[in-house]
């Protein structure tokens, strides 16, 4: 897992999860603004706002994907 800085130019979209660095935890995002340059997360059933240099965004490896995809099933095929 890599963390990078997300700039201005960036976006996060809604259902992404991010890095929080003050509080040391992944969040959900919920809105991406730009404009005012802060996101909307939701972190513990709470929502909040904070400015884009607090969040980084999270890259996986293709191993790490593919280790944590889930199986189908194999009963009814979904």
């Amino acid at each position: 897992m890599d963390l990078y800085e997300i700039h201005k130019n960036d976006k996060t979209t809604p259902g992404e999860y991010i890095y929080h660095e003050p509080t040391r935890q992944i969040v959900l995002c919920a809105f991406f603004d730009g404009v005012n340059e802060r996101i909307r997360v939701m972190s513990s059933g709470k929502m909040f706002f904070d400015k884009i240099e607090n969040f980084k965004k999270i890259r996986l490896s293709t191993r790490e994907k593919t280790a944590n995809r889930v199986k189908s099933c194999k009963g009814c095929g979904k």
